[in-house]
């Protein structure tokens, strides 16, 4: 298993990067979408399409919605409104879990929700991507999400006691959350202070670094909260040693928006 996920970080790690930071329009939205896709794919699995034919035609439908939403950039505010309620939806659903799982037992309603998780992550991915500093924006909130993760997986390791979602990941504590959130606001604390921001631009980065954190984490415990229902454990195994490709972006799909939206409430750019 540690062989398999070494060969596939080797290959996927340059690949990832590439495709983030040196593709730029419609080679990006294309790059982002084609992963978005392969997510639409797993989902649908997890929403309960086991046949192959409509996992794809699912995968398709959101492809054709990925296309209508980059011909008419003028529905961005409204994908991200609606991914910011969801979010704050599933925080409800997540934590009231399995009692929650009725209100989106029906087929339609958890394809639905593959809509509002996959679909304003690609479009808060483009936004950044045009605004200023674009590509400097996308490995923020990468590295907020990916120290949160870190900081975590040794925080819950070494003090993990009380567990913050046992129906839904057995795994997670409370320790780990705190600890995952004290080091992505160290490194925000440590960016601000090297890039001399005022008091308080740095409190307002520091209050919107937390608000990222915390919504990724809601993010990966909600697909963490249909495998279990499902009784999958992992999306696929497009990426062998790693699961799926939900399996490594469930946390972003959740934090992108965020980001995005918090920013565009600061000032940074237009929707």
């Amino acid at each position: 298993m540690l062989k398999q996920r070494i060969i596939t970080a080797l290959w996927l790690l340059p690949l990832a990067l590439g495709g983030f930071f040196l593709l730029h329009g419609g080679w990006f939205a294309l790059f982002i979408g084609l992963i978005v896709c392969a997510g639409g794919w797993e989902w649908a699995r997890l929403a309960g399409l086991e046949a192959q034919p409509l996992r794809l035609g699912y995968a398709g439908a959101v492809a054709v919605l990925l296309l209508v939403l980059y011909q008419l950039p003028q529905l961005a505010g409204l994908v991200l409104t609606l991914a910011v309620l969801w979010w704050l939806a599933a925080i409800g659903l997540v934590l009231g879990y399995p009692a929650s799982s009725r209100f989106w037992q029906a087929l339609p309603v958890r394809l639905a929700i593959g809509l509002l998780i996959l679909l304003p992550a690609w479009q808060g991915l483009l936004l950044l991507k045009e605004w200023p500093q674009g590509n400097s924006l996308i490995l923020a909130v990468m590295l907020l999400v990916w120290t949160a993760d870190i900081g975590a997986y040794f925080s819950g390791r070494r003090f993990g006691r009380r567990k913050l979602a046992l129906q839904v990941s057995p795994g997670k504590s409370w320790e780990g959350l705190y600890g995952g959130l004290a080091g992505s606001l160290a490194l925000t604390l440590l960016v601000g202070l090297y890039r001399d921001w005022t008091a308080r631009d740095l409190l307002m980065a520091l209050l919107g670094a937390a608000l990222v954190v915390l919504i990724s984490v809601v993010g990966d415990l909600t697909e963490s909260m249909f495998k279990r229902q499902s009784g999958i454990k992992d999306s696929s195994n497009l990426l062998p040693g790693h699961g799926g490709v939900l399996d490594r972006i469930d946390s972003l799909t959740a934090a992108v928006p965020m980001f995005a939206v918090l920013l565009w409430l600061h000032g940074w750019g237009s929707l």
